[in-house]
C-alpha cells in the first residue's frame, strides 16, 4: 500500500516509525515531514493545511492511504477533499473534527447528548467572563472557543489571574479570532488522564491509555504547552473505569455524532478529569494525542496499517488492540521561549548516542537541517525522547539517561514526569 502521513511534528513521526513495520506497506510519504522523518519516508514539500495541494499529490501518486496527524488540516476539510475524490482517509470530516475546532460545539453537543462534563457559560466579552468567574468561584477555567495549539485553556486561581487571563483573551486577542467566544467553567478537581479509540464511524478500538503533562514547569506550574511529557499506561485509570469511558462516553460520543449527521472516522480523544463523581470530560480531540501518541505507538503489537485502512473503509475488523505489557514513557525537549516565542535555530548534537542507549526511540517534531548541514531546533517542541521498560521508574530512568546524552545547551524539558505515581504500586500495564 502507497501511504501518506500527513503532518511533520513528532505525532507523525511516530506514526511513520509504526507504519514503516508493516509488510503491507510498499511506499511512505509524508508531508511536510521533518529531518527524523526522512529516514523512514519520503518527505513531501507541502504544508499540512495546504488542502488542496495535499490532495492533488495524493491523487497524482494514487495514494491508498491518508493519514493525517494534526488537527489543523482536519478543521480545514481535508478528509472532505480526499473523500470526493474517491481517496481513503483516516481522519475526520470537516463537520465530525468540530468536535476539536469548537469547544462551544463540544461542550453543547456533551449537553444533548448526556456526556458527563464540567458545568459551563459562553461568554463574548471580559465582563461577561468576569460574571461567570463569580458564579463559579475560584479556581476557574477559561476555554478559547477555537483552535489554540493545545495552549487556549487558561486555568486561574483567584482574581487578580483571572483579570491577567481575561486581558490576554479579550484585549491583547493572544489567541485571536479563537477567543471570539470563550467558555468559562468550573474546575473539577481530581487525577487527568487521556483516553483515545479509534473509530470507523460507528465502532471503536480502544486504545491503551496515557497521561500528558501539559503544563511548560515542574510541579505543574507555568502556562499550558501543547505537552512536555507522557506516559502509557496513565496509572490512574483501572480496567473498569476505563470500560465504563467506553460505554458512557465515546460509544454515546460516536453514536451521537453519526445520529448528527457527522459520523466520526479517526482518533477519538478524550481527555477526562477522574473525579469523586466519576470521569468527566475535560475537552475532544480529533486526532491522536501528542506526545501520548508517542508513547502509545511504542507499546502497540498490533500492525497499525490494514487497522486504519479497515477503519476508513468503514468497517474494523478486529474488536480489540494488542499492547505490549512494558510501560512506555516520553519526555519533551522544548527551546526557550517556549509556549511564548521560542528560540530557533540552536545547534543539537549527541542523538545517535542518545538513541543507541537500550529501550530508547527518539522522534522528531520541531527540527531542521541548517545550511552547514547540521540538525538545528525550529520549533517550540523540538524532539520527543522515548523509553519502554517493564516498569515507570525504569522507563523514566532510561528516557532521562537519553535525555541527558543531548547535547542542546538551551534545552528545556521538565525533571518530573511520572513522579508522583512512582511511589504508587507499579502499573498495570494492561490498562
Amino acid at each position: 500500500m502507497k501511504v501518506l502521513v500527513v503532518g511533520g511534528g513528532g505525532r507523525e513521526h511516530a506514526l511513520c516509525w509504526k507504519l514503516r513495520q508493516s509488510p503491507l506497506l510498499t511506499e511512505l510519504y509524508c508531508a511536510p515531514g521533518n529531518p527524523g522523518i526522512a529516514a523512514l519516508a519520503d518527505r513531501v514539500p507541502v504544508a499540512a493545511e495546504e488542502v488542496q495541494r495535499l490532495a492533488d499529490f495524493a491523487e497524482e501518486l494514487k495514494i491508498d492511504l491518508t493519514v493525517v496527524g494534526p488537527e489543523l488540516p482536519l478543521t480545514l476539510g481535508i478528509a472532505d477533499e480526499l473523500a470526493n475524490r474517491g481517496l481513503a482517509v483516516f481522519g475526520p470530516t470537516q463537520r465530525a473534527a468540530e468536535i476539536e475546532g469548537s469547544k462551544v460545539f463540544a461542550k453543547q453537543f456533551m449537553e444533548r447528548h448526556g456526556i458527563p462534563t464540567a458545568p459551563s457559560e459562553i461568554v463574548h466579552d471580559a465582563a461577561a467572563a468576569r460574571a461567570a468567574a463569580g458564579r463559579f468561584g475560584y479556581p476557574v477555567v477559561l476555554k478559547a472557543d477555537g483552535l489554540a495549539a493545545g495552549k487556549g485553556v487558561l486555568i486561574v486561581q483567584d482574581a487578580a489571574e483571572h483579570e491577567q487571563a481575561v486581558h490576554s483573551l479579550f484585549e491583547e486577542r493572544q489567541f485571536g479570532a479563537s477567543a471570539d467566544r470563550v467558555l468559562v467553567e468550573a474546575f473539577l478537581p481530581g487525577e487527568e488522564v487521556s483516553f483515545m479509540a479509534l473509530c470507523d464511524g460507528e465502532h471503536v478500538l480502544p486504545l491503551a491509555t496515557a497521561r500528558d503533562y501539559k503544563r511548560i514547569g515542574d510541579g505543574d506550574t507555568g502556562p499550558n504547552t501543547g505537552g512536555m511529557g507522557a506516559h502509557s499506561p496513565s496509572g490512574g485509570l483501572s480496567k473498569e473505569v476505563g470500560a465504563s469511558v467506553v460505554d458512557t462516553i465515546l460509544h454515546p460520543v460516536v453514536a451521537g455524532l453519526a445520529a448528527e449527521g457527522r459520523p466520526f472516522v479517526g482518533v477519538l480523544y478524550a481527555g477526562l478529569m477522574l473525579t469523586a463523581e466519576g470521569p468527566k470530560v475535560l475537552e475532544f480531540n480529533a486526532r491522536f494525542g501528542d506526545p501520548e501518541a508517542q508513547a502509545i505507538l511504542l507499546r502497540l503489537e498490533d500492525d497499525l496499517l490494514p487497522i486504519l485502512a479497515a477503519g476508513a473503509a468503514g468497517r474494523f475488523e478486529a474488536r480489540r488492540l494488542s499492547f505490549r505489557r512494558e510501560v512506555a514513557a516520553c519526555v519533551v525537549l522544548a527551546s526557550p521561549g517556549y509556549p511564548g516565542r521560542p528560540i530557533q535555530g540552536e545547534p543539537i548534537r549527541g542523538l545517535d548516542r542518545a538513541a543507541a542507549l537500550p529501550g530508547v526511540e527518539i522522534f522528531h517534531a520541531g527540527t531542521a537541517v541548517d545550511a552547514a548541514g547540521e540538525l538545528v531546533s525550529a520549533g517550540g517542541r523540538v524532539l520527543s525522547v522515548c523509553a519502554v521498560d517493564p516498569d515507570l521508574g525504569g522507563a523514566l530512568r532510561k528516557a532521562y539517561a537519553a535525555v541527558a546524552e543531548i547535547d542542546w545547551p538551551g534545552k528545556v524539558y521538565r525533571h518530573d514526569i511520572g513522579r508522583q505515581l512512582l511511589d504508587r504500586t507499579p502499573l498495570d500495564a494492561g490498562d
